[in-house]
């Protein structure tokens, strides 16, 4: 018998096509949705959207792991998520930032289908340093380390036989394409906020290559904007002084008042949505937003949409070919 409220409701509502918005909820994108029998992996999932994605896809059955660098605090959400009908999510460390991290994570985690993988955890605003492997941080931790994940979990998304990888990127790609000849910032003056949007940019360019080369297996990936949320971990590297430098959207910037806040749960509805929408079955290479997908990136509404260099195929495949040469240098 069901007794979580989530999960009933969840049950007890047949899965149809519904109208979704900024404000849309993460419990109204599961509702209708039975995920009993599916296996997903959510990096970053000790606090904000990353919990919050783990509870929902708990709640609707899913067997749930949740990589996280915190363990203790993994844990801690695990237990709260556990309960009333609703099976505890296992919990294994993943430092994205070190490569020795990742395999070690996927050689435990893996070895059983896995249909969703969700590439959630990031940094934002870092000052400048380098990964265990000496990558920039921020293109270490949000690119890189996804992509070796991704690549190392391949073989179970394959199993899955219909998986899905989503990336979490940002509308500050808008801000930056990827610098393929420099993405480090080797020979170039570091800025925090250029390096945070590259790394968003990678995320998008890295469905697109995903999906192209893999979608004939079942595996398809989408990149996901969830949205300005304010109760999260991810601007803890940049303090308000520091966001002052944040590049404006035209002449509107990324920062209150001239964006939308959102909750959690209305943060990670969009993440949800392409975990669980029938409309992305088996499309891939796209950029969500508000449980949509989003138009290519105008002046009318600078916040929105999605910049042609950041789905531009030829440089998704040139960023994974160079996202594979330095794999290959780390050993």
């Amino acid at each position: 018998m069901v007794r979580d409220p989530v999960r009933k409701s969840i049950l007890s509502e047949g899965v149809a096509t519904r109208n979704h918005d900024q404000g849309t909820t993460s419990e109204d994108v599961i509702s209708g949705h039975d995920l009993t029998g599916r296996r997903a992996i959510v990096t970053g999932a000790s606090s904000g959207l990353g919990a919050e994605t783990a509870r929902i896809l708990a709640a609707a059955g899913a067997e749930v792991i949740m990589a996280v660098r915190d363990v203790r605090s993994g844990e801690a959400v695990a237990a709260s998520i556990e309960g009333r009908g609703v099976r505890r999510p296992r919990v294994e460390q993943l430092d994205l930032a070190n490569l020795a991290s990742v395999r070690g994570f996927a050689e435990r985690a893996g070895g059983k289908p896995v249909d969703l993988l969700i590439n959630n955890a990031g940094l934002m605003g870092t000052d400048a340093a380098t990964t265990a492997d000496g990558f920039e941080l921020q293109f270490g931790v949000n690119h890189l380390g996804h992509f070796l994940l991704t690549l190392l979990l391949l073989p179970d998304l394959a199993a899955a036989k219909s998986a899905r990888v989503i990336n979490l990127s940002s509308a500050a790609h808008i801000w930056s394409d990827v610098d393929l000849d420099d993405p480090h910032f080797r020979s170039r003056p570091y800025d925090r906020w250029l390096s945070y949007a590259q790394s968003k940019t990678a995320n998008i360019l890295f469905g697109v290559e995903l999906t192209r080369r893999f979608a004939d297996r079942g595996i398809v990936s989408n990149a996901v904007m969830p949205g300005t949320i304010a109760d999260t971990e991810l601007r803890r590297y940049a303090d308000a002084e520091k966001r002052k430098s944040i590049p404006a959207f035209s002449t509107r910037p990324l920062e209150p008042p001239h964006v939308a806040i959102k909750s959690l749960s209305q943060g990670a509805a969009t993440t949800i949505w392409a975990a669980v929408s029938p409309e992305l079955g088996n499309r891939g290479g796209l950029y969500l937003e508000d449980c949509g997908i989003s138009g290519p990136w105008s002046e009318v509404d600078p916040r929105r949409g999605v910049k042609d260099y950041a789905i531009d195929k030829q440089r998704a495949a040139a960023l994974w070919a160079l996202s594979e040469k330095m794999m290959g240098a780390t050993g």
